[in-house]
């Protein structure tokens, strides 16, 4: 059995929870030059000058008795969309996330825009270098641990916070009423604050669902490299996988309107960035990301390929907990550990998990394919695992018959 190794953490990095890193991912980022790339990478100690109240404090997290409600006039705040789900009572409740930042704080920008164009080979251009600034403020300007937000939640105030040193909060909150039906959604707002609304979407405790990851499987990524994520993330414009959205139609079609998880490695900074593209290409879902916030950009790329496969077992876990009589169907690629987290999670629960669709990555020349998608890679990672359950495929053409198979099986 495959033995876990023990994460590198960028240095300064105070928040982030230690996912075990395998030793495949361990190779691949030795391989690709991560940990030399990491070293040169801009220093972000603006995003941690906090008051000495707000530091001390933070480490109290949700306990916190000192914290403060954010400012309008120099804060803002990112709400989640999110998913609710019933308790064994029946009563709704939904986990509201919340991320606080002191607006226009990076006092870096300028000088790290700078940086990733000179990385990424962009010759001087205003539109682009506009493109990086706008993606890359969020991680750099300063987070703010220590505060909270109310929200209008169906005409009753509700405080989220206060946030811990992450600048982020987690609240399990009930939501007042009922009778709330299947694919239902409402919208709440901030009380007295500069926040987005945040879209609460209603998933009974029985029917199909859906975990997709992001990268590769529905967003074009194919790098491998330090260079090539930061040109994908930061400068291209985003583009979908082609035939995908076709079928994320198809699915919605067939499955009834499943709730969809979109099960991201990637920063949550990168929220505003990723939201807009699934709204542009795919049906309305729940992002889930990273919640880490570091010192350096370093922990930017560390994010995106050291214990990706802990961390996402790590966030289906939970979504087991709130739906454990859904039956999911889970969409992921060849290019990370997918079909690894995938299957441990069908070892753990094989009524949960109805079917898994990998895509097969191809023509990537910085990536090792013939690693990566050799057939023993995939029989090993999906030992125990019935061959009916999944399936490697190039062609999202390939899966309009098994998904209509899916359907006509559970009837």
């Amino acid at each position: 059995m495959q033995k876990d190794a023990a994460p590198e953490v960028p240095a300064g990095d105070v928040t982030a929870k230690r996912y075990h890193e395998s030793d495949v991912e361990k190779e691949v980022r030795i391989q690709r030059g991560f940990p030399e790339f990491e070293k040169d990478m801009p220093s972000l100690g603006s995003r941690f000058n906090f008051s000495l109240k707000d530091n001390l404090t933070s480490y109290l997290g949700s306990s916190n008795p000192f914290y403060a409600p954010v400012d309008p006039q120099k804060d803002y705040v990112w709400l989640l969309d999110n998913t609710a789900y019933q308790n064994r009572l029946g009563r709704w409740k939904a986990e509201y996330v919340a991320c606080y930042f002191v607006k226009n704080s990076g006092k870096d920008l300028s000088e790290v825009v700078g940086w990733v164009a000179d990385k990424v080979g962009l010759a001087k251009d205003e539109q682009a270098e506009a493109t990086i600034e706008k993606r890359i403020q969020p991680l750099l300007d300063q987070i703010l641990p220590a505060h909270s937000v109310t929200v209008d939640l169906q005409g009753m105030e509700v405080r989220l916070g206060p946030s811990g040193r992450d600048g982020i909060s987690t609240d399990e909150i009930a939501i007042p009423g009922h009778g709330y039906k299947d694919g239902e959604v409402i919208t709440s707002k901030a009380v007295n604050a500069d926040a987005t609304p945040i879209n609460t979407t209603f998933a009974t405790a029985k029917g199909w669902a859906i975990i997709s990851d992001v990268d590769d499987t529905i967003k074009k990524t194919q790098t491998n490299s330090p260079v090539g994520i930061l040109k994908t993330t930061f400068v291209d414009d985003p583009e979908p996988i082609q035939g995908m959205p076709e079928l994320y139609k198809h699915l919605m079609q067939k499955l009834d309107t499943p709730p969809i998880w979109y099960l991201s490695a990637s920063p949550y900074n990168l929220y505003p960035f990723l939201r807009q593209f699934r709204e542009t290409h795919f049906p309305p879902g729940t992002l889930i990301l990273r919640d880490a916030s570091w010192m350096n950009l370093a922990g930017f790329l560390a994010n995106l390929t050291q214990g990706t496969e802990a961390y996402k077992v790590d966030r289906m876990e939970k979504l087991h907990d709130w739906f454990p009589k859904r039956r999911f169907l889970c969409i992921g690629d060849s290019t990370q550990s997918d079909p690894e987290a995938y299957a441990d999670m069908y070892r753990r629960h094989p009524k949960w998990i109805g079917a898994i669709y990998i895509r097969k990555v191809v023509d990537v020349g910085e990536t090792d394919e013939s690693e990566k998608n050799k057939p023993e890679r995939f029989e090993r990672a999906f030992r125990d695992v019935p061959r009916g359950v999944w399936w490697v495929f190039e062609d999202p053409g390939e899966l309009y018959a098994k998904v209509d198979a899916l359907v006509a099986g559970a009837k």
